[in-house]
């Protein structure tokens, strides 16, 4: 199985705020099979001594430099962490903290030393169209599932979930009459049906608060319905049909992927038509200098970036002036990454993904909160 630690929006703005001497960004490409785990150690260690000849030429001061090797070097040493890995492996580094993501997207080996963390990476991670949670839902029982690329589907412990409807509402069946004779039938079954789904949100509020991930309901009618109704639950409108309790994490995994897919392709095809119409009204662009000043000061609301490719150089952190580099280096590093970070911490949604998605074919397009 492959063993995970997703990023939020909210861990890549809290490391888009680093900024030291030495940042050191290694993303390199791992496997689930514990097999490999030497090979893997071997890979990594050849990246760290990439990074560590970076920070020698950029002059950081041996001590400093000596911290991240310790950090690193206790990372190699690390056996039960390399025989739990996924399909790529983030690692990011200063002389004081070391934070580690295991992702399920294949990513190329890179090594980033600059005075910021190099973390367009893991936007692709958090923007992958088949990044959900499942929410199936039945009369007799309720789990949240986590589903995340080539992951597998595993359901998500949440406390205070219960468990069917039935115990939820105190009952031995929620078709019952009550002490007062009034609720029963279907009736009855729809009123305690609806505070079964009560407790249920306020269950999962604490875990989806923290989530950017998608929604997907599996469920059967009244059930479906009722959840649509009761709760405040942002959903995909998409249900996956039939009942769940029939369905194994694996197979809802399989029936949920077609759903993303369509949402992932409709938040593509919005956000181009809201593009154009922002166009005409002065408040987008696709030009890297206009979006990095436009980023500074708070002014993306959407922002969509290639995942691929790098234009080097340095982002004024006053004025958003950008000065491009012929090729990165300790001082300079990517600034449509960089652009994605101060718009992260603007409270921009920020998608990373192909370049063909992107409105003209460019490095980056942002939709604007003011006119330029």
């Amino acid at each position: 199985m492959l063993y995970v630690d997703i990023p939020t929006a909210r861990d890549i703005a809290t490391l888009n705020e680093v900024r030291t001497e030495a940042c050191v960004s290694i993303y390199c490409g791992t496997t689930p099979l514990s097999e490999h785990a030497p090979e893997m150690r071997l890979t990594f260690e050849h990246l760290v001594k990439q990074a560590m000849t970076q920070l020698a030429e950029g002059g950081i001061d041996k001590r400093r430099a000596g911290a991240i090797q310790s950090h690193l070097d206790d990372l190699m040493d690390d056996e039960e962490f390399w025989n739990h890995q996924a399909h790529s492996l983030a690692v990011l580094v200063t002389p004081d903290h070391i934070r580690t993501f295991r992702l399920a997207n294949r990513l190329t080996n890179i090594v980033e030393v600059s005075d910021r963390f190099h973390t367009k990476p893991l936007l692709r991670a958090i923007t992958h169209p088949h990044s959900a949670y499942i929410l199936a839902v039945s009369e007799n029982a309720v789990r949240l599932i986590s589903v995340s690329g080539d992951v597998e589907a595993r359901t998500v412990r949440v406390p205070d979930l219960p468990k069917d409807a039935a115990s939820a509402v105190g009952k031995a069946s929620i078709n019952d009459r009550s002490a007062s004779g009034r609720v029963q039938g279907s009736e009855g079954q729809k009123v305690r049906l609806a505070q079964y789904i009560r407790q249920i949100e306020a269950a999962l509020r604490p875990v989806l608060a923290q989530s950017e991930m998608p929604v997907v309901l599996a469920a059967t009618q009244p059930v479906s319905a009722l959840v649509r109704t009761v709760s405040s639950l942002k959903l995909l409108p998409q249900t996956i049909e039939g009942s769940p309790d029939n369905l194994s994490e694996g197979d809802l995994a399989t029936a949920a992927r077609p759903i993303l897919d369509s949402h992932h392709a409709d938040t593509i095809r919005a956000f181009a038509e809201n593009f154009e119409l922002s166009t005409g009204a002065n408040k987008a662009t696709s030009d890297i200098s206009d979006a990095a000043r436009a980023a500074t000061f708070g002014g993306i609301s959407s922002l969509l970036v290639d995942m691929d490719t790098t234009v080097s150089g340095i982002v004024d952190d006053e004025t958003g002036a950008v000065t491009f580099a012929e090729t990165e280096s300790a001082d300079s590093y990517g600034i449509v990454a960089e652009v994605a970070s101060r718009a992260l911490r603007t409270g921009a949604q920020v998608m990373a993904v192909r370049r063909d998605d992107i409105p003209g074919n460019k490095h980056l397009a942002a939709i604007l909160r003011y006119p330029v």
